[in-house]
Order: structure tokens, then sequence, then C-alpha cells
């Protein structure tokens, strides 16, 4: 049986891991599909990306991860260019959506597990739930109340794309650098509601090493999904 969604490495970012490193390496693997997360750029570094991705191999963009600072013209960037139909926005987000209008319905919620919902969050203003795997897994584990708000929206709003990462099970948490591919197995212990269509690797890896992580996750989930 195929896997009823797509699987895609992603531009990452944070302070000693660069988004200049993982474009060098998908030009060189002539990649045209990947997702972009922008949570680690502010403007000026978000404008020096996008000069950079409009000479890159790059021909589709289906998934980019928002921050607190963007406009719709961020998102018009990506939607021209790239064709790009899923955003996400963090729990403060609501705060901001006006300035994200007429885009609403391809804005789509991650839930943190912190046991904590601000009282703007409202799924059902925007296009659904983009469930971070591993923050789903550590809210069950540690019974948080992110984990019931989407338990009670199972069967009313659309879950359309993932975050996927791996989990520490020790300490309940998300890992965003991968040493074992025994980082990705709590996938298994999921209820399949949560997995969307678009499905994005979120992790300071290479892309290098999430193409292998890809090619993992793939067979995995087939298996997952025979029954």
């Amino acid at each position: 049986m195929k896997i009823p969604f797509q699987i895609y490495p992603s531009i990452t970012g944070y302070e000693k891991i660069d988004w200049q490193s993982k474009l060098k390496e998908i030009n060189h693997l002539s990649l045209k599909e990947v997702a972009v997360f922008l949570g680690s750029f502010d403007k000026k570094e978000r404008d020096n990306l996008y000069k950079f991705l409009l000479k890159s191999s790059i021909k589709k963009i289906p998934f980019v991860h928002l921050r607190h600072d963007i406009n719709k013209q961020d998102m018009e960037f990506f939607i021209k260019n790239y064709g790009t139909k899923y955003f996400n926005i963090h729990e403060d987000g609501f705060s901001v959506i006006d300035r994200l209008k007429p885009y609403l319905d391809d804005l789509y919620l991650e839930m943190n597990y912190d046991d904590q919902i601000d009282e703007d969050v409202k799924v059902e203003k925007i296009g659904g739930f983009c469930i971070d795997l591993s923050h789903f897994k550590a809210s069950i584990a540690r019974g948080t109340k992110e984990a019931e708000y989407i338990y009670e929206r199972k069967d009313k709003i659309k879950f359309s794309c993932n975050h996927l990462n791996g989990y520490d099970p020790v300490n309940k948490k998300d890992k965003h650098i991968i040493t074992d591919l025994k980082d990705f197995d709590y996938l298994t212990t999921l209820p399949k509601f949560v997995f969307g269509q678009v499905i994005t690797i979120e992790v300071y890896n290479s892309i290098k090493e999430q193409l292998v992580f890809k090619k993992y996750l793939e067979k995995m989930l087939e298996e997952m999904f025979k029954s």
C-alpha cells in the first residue's frame, strides 16, 4: 500500500546551522521540492533567503513554517513562485492573523505541549491543524491540554500537514538533531488521523541525512498504514 502523503526534506536553521549550507546541498543534488522553516530568520535574513531561493534548483515548496513577524507579502512570495499551499503558525499566531488575510484558509495550527492554550486560539478560523508529531506524542505522554484540544476536534477539523522530528521518551520532548533512526519509531504509536497529506522533516541535520531519514520513514509508515 502506498502511503497517503508526501514526505519532504526541509531548509531549517538556528544559531550555528544556517540555511546557506542546506541550500548548497539542495543545489548540488538538484532537488526540486523541499519545505522551508522560517522560524529562526528575521526579515533581513528572510530577504536574503528569498533571493537565493529564486536562483536555486527548487521549483516547488509545498509547506512553509511562518514566524510572528511575517506578513501576507511573505506568503505571496511562496504562493506566486512555488505554489505553496500550506503555511503553519504557532498558538500565538492568532494575535496577528488579521494581517494575513485573505490567506487564512492556507494557515494551519501547530500546537505545543506546555499545557497552556491561549484563549485567542481558534483553529476553526483557519485551514486546520499542522500536527507536530513529536509535540503530539509529548503532549499525550505528559497529559497536557493540547492533546485533549486535538482529540476533541478530530472529526471536525482538517488534519492537513505535519512536522516530523524525533522524540526523546526519557524527557518526553521533541528532538531536532537526530542521532539514531530509532528516534522516529514513536510514530507507530500515534493514531492515523493526525497524519496529513504533506509531512515535512523538521530537523537540523543535513539534507543528505534528511534524505536517508525520508527513506526510513517511508518504509516504516508504509508498514504502519497497511494495517
